[in-house]
């Protein structure tokens, strides 16, 4: 999976940036708040409809102007794919594929697939458990992304749920609560069975990955859900009645403290390094080479799905690395299909990556 050209028009900075991107590694190079890390946001948004770094699409627009537009192609092993978005700063942006509308996101993410890394990752290592929830949501939605629905589901059901019991005046069950019960059995499964399946996936690959940048030392990554399946996992059955049973066991707790105890808001995803947690006792560089790894991981199970590897984005990635620790990052990028990545000064660009420059929001090969 290849990009071959991409095209910004009052996104962020970018007044107007078009790019012929080579196939391999690329590194964009710039200051800071010159606008690099804007460009590799706007062209990954292009794969997901997303941005990696806001959670809403007014603070993509530049300022001053009505939209912002992004439209790019990538080649595939199944043909070429035309993707053109108007970002707007309210309501449903206007996507097409080949020229043909599309309204849901799966849509473009089935077509064309990529991974983001980015500095503030390092929080997946040392943050709280949600922000590992959504690392392996992540996954989930980048390996398989008509996925992403059933995690919907059950935040819709989760918020129900939870209201009924923050509105609850005491006495019996709350009304409705069976229904809910049932739809966030049903979707929590699911989510669960999904969650296992990828954490399965990057669970090696990061541990490799992680020992080929420190020298040795080895990653250890397990899922650890709320609801312990009691057989097979893949058994959605018996993981809902696993699920019905634990509910029944919390339900007065519950009732007290007005929110739902158990279910996939409650997962953690355990990280470890020479078997000690590395939230609490990993260094910063070795939280930051944890996340990297996972990220790496990630784009590697995208590619054993897909049966080509993703693009794979790499914002700033040798920061807060030492030069150990860059030279060997360096030399693993080259094999991981094409790579946009961007670093403050041309010293740090790999050796035989193409280089572009980024000044003021315009782009420049160098």
């Amino acid at each position: 999976m290849r990009l071959s050209w991409v095209e910004l028009r009052d996104f962020r900075n970018h007044r107007e940036t078009r790019l012929e991107v080579p196939p391999g590694v690329s590194a964009v190079v710039g200051d800071n708040g010159q606008g690099k890390t804007n460009l590799l946001e706007g062209v990954y948004y292009l794969f997901s409809l997303e941005s990696p770094r806001a959670s809403a699409d007014l603070p993509l627009i530049r300022a001053g102007a009505s939209s912002a537009f992004v439209r790019g192609e990538v080649e595939t092993g199944t043909g070429r794919v035309l993707v053109e978005v108007e970002v707007r700063p309210s309501g449903a942006n206007r996507v097409q594929v080949n020229r043909s509308p599309v309204r849901r996101k799966r849509d473009v993410r089935q077509k064309v697939r990529a991974v983001f890394f980015m500095p503030d990752d390092i929080a997946v290592v040392q943050g709280e458990p949600d922000e590992r929830r959504r690392l392996m949501d992540a996954v989930v939605v980048s390996l398989w992304p008509a996925r992403d629905a059933g995690r919907r589901a059950y935040d819709k059901a989760l918020r129900q749920r939870n209201r009924l019991l923050k509105d609850w005046e005491g006495g019996g069950t709350p009304a409705g609560m069976a229904a809910w019960d049932a739809e966030l059995v049903e979707a929590g499964a699911a989510l669960t069975r999904d969650r296992a399946r990828a954490v399965e996936r990057i669970r090696e690959a990061a541990s490799d990955a992680f020992a080929e940048l420190s020298g040795g030392d080895r990653l250890d990554v397990a899922y650890r859900p709320s609801v312990e399946p009691s057989a097979d996992p893949e058994d959605l059955d018996a993981l809902a009645a696993r699920f019905r049973e634990r509910l029944a066991a919390r339900r007065e707790d519950e009732l007290v403290r007005r929110t739902t105890l158990v279910g996939p808001h409650r997962d953690e995803l355990d990280l470890a390094v020479r078997t000690l947690a590395a939230r609490s006792f990993a260094s910063h560089g070795e939280a930051l080479v944890g996340a990297l790894c996972l990220r790496l991981a990630q784009a590697r199970a995208v590619r054993d799905e897909v049966g080509e590897p993703p693009v794979l984005f790499l914002d700033d990635p040798f920061s807060g690395l030492d030069p150990v620790r860059r030279r060997r990052l360096a030399g693993t990028v080259s094999g991981l299909g094409q790579v946009l990545l961007s670093v403050p000064d041309a010293g740090q660009v790999p050796a035989g990556a193409r280089t572009f420059r980024v000044e003021e929001g315009r782009v420049a090969a160098a």
